[in-house]
């Protein structure tokens, strides 16, 4: 199943959720997939989510409208919880975290939601935020222990009740844990860890490994600088399943393929308000500084006047190979369809650009659902070219 992600249009109402369908997905499918039907994954903000589960008539409704629009959910976007389009949203993308009882319970609405928008027999995913934020999440080293703990205990509760959707329905639905950099769960030793400390052991390890995997967001393991085969071998050696690739794609510069002073100028542009953009700096000796946002790695001139290369956390069109004088981390998503191996039952295929309305002006397009069209169709003669195939269930 390839789609694309459709937190990139603002909204946190049902009706507005269905207007943005109607205005900008139907546009894509017009676009990318005019005879057939499309793949979306699908955000819901948790009031959204609470309102649809709480009038079945409703959800009913939503469903034989996307099924006449052609508009297949096969997967839900559950990171934001809340607004994800306000002026200024940094780390509070990571609220409530996964010690909290709000966190589960809006995880498992999208659950229930999902079970009865799959079709039949079909496999269901859901992407979560990879624990929490250090700051909000714990506070302190002394702290995480416990709080982990908690966190550990909500995600296995959940297991019980996606087993329970799946003996009534027939579907499996699996929750993806999405490292990023600056989390809780950055990369993949980092996920191995938590499962074997804090997941597995503590019920049935079968039903763990079934019901919670990984979403591998390409941009976020090619900001850590974790090469794409370590970190899908990682996850294959610990039985963890990659229930979801996020296909995205990061901003890169090169200090020393160019003007020093262009790039800074460049980057600049970058620095936008709403977002958190993680940066890691790779220096010439190979260490690897890292910045929880990129003003924070500008205002630094020791380490920019030691950088061999900068990756920044920026959801960019997957399509685009450079940005003016910067470079995007695109070629890593041909490396990361090359990791996946045949027995590793990856089906979900979600391009996430999430930040075309912050892109510096010059980047943008002018119509935001021909650039959607490209990024899915570059994207589907990428999985081509790998040897995977990827569509819909008819």
């Amino acid at each position: 199943m390839l789609g694309y992600c459709t937190n990139v249009h603002p909204g946190t109402t049902l009706a507005e959720v269905r207007a943005n369908l109607k205005w900008h997905a139907l546009a894509v499918k017009r676009r990318f997939s005019p005879d057939q039907p499309m793949g979306i994954g699908l955000w819901l903000a948790a009031d959204a989510a609470s309102e649809l589960v709480g009038q079945p008539e409703a959800l009913a409704d939503f469903k034989a409208w996307l099924d006449d629009a052609g508009l297949r959910v096969f997967t839900f976007n559950g990171f934001p919880y809340g607004t994800f389009h306000g002026d200024v949203v940094k780390d509070a993308v990571y609220l409530p975290n996964w010690a909290s009882a709000e966190r589960y319970h809006y995880t498992l609405n999208l659950a229930k939601l999902l079970a009865e928008l799959l079709g039949e027999g079909e496999e269901g995913s859901i992407s979560t935020l990879p624990i929490g934020w250090p700051m909000s999440f714990c506070g302190s080293p002394e702290a995480y222990p416990e709080q982990a703990r908690v966190a550990g205990q909500r995600l296995t509760d959940l297991v019980h009740q996606l087993a329970r959707i799946e003996l009534d329905t027939g579907k499996c639905i699996h929750i993806d844990l999405e490292p990023e950099p600056g989390c809780i769960l950055e990369d993949s030793a980092g996920v191995v860890r938590f499962f074997k400390d804090y997941l597995l052991g503590t019920v049935d390890d079968v039903s763990v490994l079934g019901y919670l995997r990984v979403c591998h967001d390409v941009c976020h393991a090619a900001v850590m600088f974790e090469d794409q085969h370590v970190a899908l071998s990682n996850y294959r050696a610990a039985g963890i399943q990659v229930g979801k690739v996020q296909v995205s794609s990061a901003v890169q510069a090169d200090w020393s393929a160019g003007d020093a002073g262009a790039v800074r100028e460049a980057l600049d542009r970058f620095a936008e308000p709403r977002y958190l953009h993680q940066t890691s700096v790779r220096r010439h000796g190979g260490e690897v500084v890292r910045y929880l946002d990129l003003p924070d790695a500008l205002r630094d001139e020791d380490t920019a006047g030691q950088s061999r290369q900068w990756r920044t956390h920026f959801h960019v069109p997957v399509y685009a190979e450079s940005l003016g004088v910067l470079g995007t981390t695109r070629n890593e998503i041909d490396r990361c369809f090359s990791a996946i191996q045949p027995g590793d039952g990856v089906q979900h295929f979600e391009v996430e650009t999430y930040a075309w309305g912050v892109l510096p002006e010059e980047h943008q397009v002018d119509e935001l659902a021909e650039g959607i069209a490209r990024e899915l169709a570059w994207t589907g003669e990428r999985l081509r070219a790998a040897g995977i195939e990827a569509g819909l269930n008819d």
